[in-house]
């Protein structure tokens, strides 16, 4: 079976217009040419309470509320380059409740948890956005929900009979198209409460300035190479190329890139995720789409497509591939790759054939902190005063908070509701060592492409990874 992007393929003089004047860097960092910078760490033998290694999310949100349940702590945050330079500066802003990459994913792993911690997302979300509110954070924070849109009929059945909650709402093929005006439509959900939309870039420095005017010491350019303990019960030492600064605690928070702590290195894998994003639509071609509701869309393939609406009318539009290089290696290099921009420009003119004169201004990639379970896990070392946070799997713009307050909570040594959890207790498999690793990522991804092609009916690969708890998706 054909999906609608290769039933309806738009002509390859479309694509070479389309991208013929992009620029590959990611637009949001390209949004802040004004953006803060801070020094690197020169000061020998510094002393803190708290070092953060990380200038993402995670780290900066555990640098800010660290400072906020203690505001006489010393806490420094200390990056390897610039401020959300990584993942956090160049994701979709998909503010998403879920802490467990969908309510399905979270069902099927903690049955017994997940009313607990669907609302402890949204409690989280709530906090996201009470901190944006008090702290003045611009960062073009809006409140629209999300859709999934059905492209496929057996899609579209799902939709149909799935239980809502009180918040979505149920489009059938006339009433999606009618909120959003694209061919492909068959049907759709719309999650109203459970995410909002966010300039990603905007939000880590906006998370950076209102840190250090709390008094967070932030250190960029100034990459961590190792972590140890002089003696037992001692100060930790964080040893970057410059110095060594030493501290009671410390939060590792370093996302995709390979964990300081040996025992984490194969929990994740870094998989390169690629977006592009349009020129400012005009009125007219807004007119043509409608999208008055401005929330995020994506569709319900295993290889899908996520898409917003940027605050100047922008279209950023990303997902479909998802690229794992043997080894896990970051390259610069992997970032561009030409195959995957005109697929997702293809893909692009497939869903919205009325705006077939945009012309996209960027495109970029990032990596991604894939987890076996899809979803964020916590770790520990030497005696619980280093805290480690990862495997998010593309849905950590909200979930680093919560863990950045799982790690907190930690520290301070009194069991919470969100502690106590076994999502927060458990660690997921890791991955296995090279060849291991790519060859079964690289048969996942193309097991989940065929059952794409097969009304979504999963291989037996699928379904033994199913049965025990692993998995892969884009």
């Amino acid at each position: 079976m054909q999906t609608v992007f290769e039933r309806n393929t738009p002509a390859t003089s479309l694509v070479d217009r389309s991208l013929a004047s992009t620029a590959l860097q990611p637009f949001w960092l390209d949004d802040i040419p004004g953006q803060a910078r801070y020094p690197g760490l020169t000061k020998p033998s510094s002393r803190y309470d708290l070092v953060v290694v990380g200038g993402g999310y995670t780290g900066l949100w555990s640098a800010l509320m660290a400072k906020q349940r203690d505001p006489g702590a010393r806490v420094a945050l200390v990056e390897g380059q610039t401020i959300g330079w990584a993942a956090s500066g160049r994701n979709g802003g998909f503010v998403e409740a879920s802490l467990t990459h969908g309510a399905e994913n979270g069902r099927s792993r903690w049955p017994d948890e997940i009313d607990v911690l669907d609302r402890l997302g949204l409690e989280n979300l709530d906090g996201i956005e009470k901190t944006v509110d008090t702290l003045g954070l611009d960062c073009d924070f809006e409140r629209t929900g999300s859709i999934a849109v059905a492209v496929e009929p057996y899609q579209a059945a799902e939709l149909a009979t799935a239980a809502l909650r009180p918040d979505q709402v149920y489009f059938d093929q006339q009433a999606i198209r009618a909120e959003v005006n694209s061919p492909t439509y068959l049907a759709g959900v719309w999650s109203k409460d459970a995410a909002a939309m966010v300039h990603p870039a905007k939000l880590a420095s906006e998370l950076a300035r209102a840190a250090s005017e709390l008094g967070v010491e932030i250190y960029e350019n100034s990459k961590v190479l190792g972590l140890g303990q002089d003696h037992r019960g001692g100060p930790l030492s964080v040893r970057t190329e410059r110095v060594t600064a030493h501290a009671d605690r410390v939060i590792l928070a370093t996302n995709g890139f390979p964990s300081l702590l040996k025992r984490y290195r194969y929990h994740t894998v870094p998989v390169y995720d690629y977006a592009l994003m349009t020129e400012p639509l005009t009125d007219t071609q807004l007119a043509e789409i409608g999208w008055d509701n401005r929330q995020g869309i994506s569709d319900m393939s295993n290889q899908f497509h996520y898409y917003r609406l940027s605050k100047d009318n922008r279209i950023l539009w990303g997902g479909y591939d998802a690229i794992y290089h043997f080894g896990g290696r970051i390259r610069p290099q992997y970032e561009d790759r030409d195959a995957t921009y005109r697929r997702l420009a293809g893909h692009f003119f497939t869903t919205f054939p009325q705006l077939e004169d945009v012309s996209f201004s960027h495109r970029w990639a990032g990596v991604i902190d894939t987890s076996t379970r899809f979803c964020a896990f916590f770790g520990s070392a030497y005696g619980d005063r280093v805290g480690y946070a990862a495997g998010f799997t593309g849905l950590g713009v909200a979930a680093t908070r919560f863990a950045a307050e799982v790690m907190l909570d930690r520290f301070a040594g009194t069991p919470t509701v969100r502690t106590e959890l076994e999502m927060v207790r458990s660690i997921p498999a890791p991955f296995p060592p090279e060849p291991l690793a790519s060859a079964g990522i690289q048969a996942t991804r193309w097991s989940l492409d065929r059952a794409d092609h097969r009304e979504g009916r999963r291989n037996v690969l699928l379904k033994a990874l199913d049965s025990v708890g692993l998995g892969f998706d884009s």
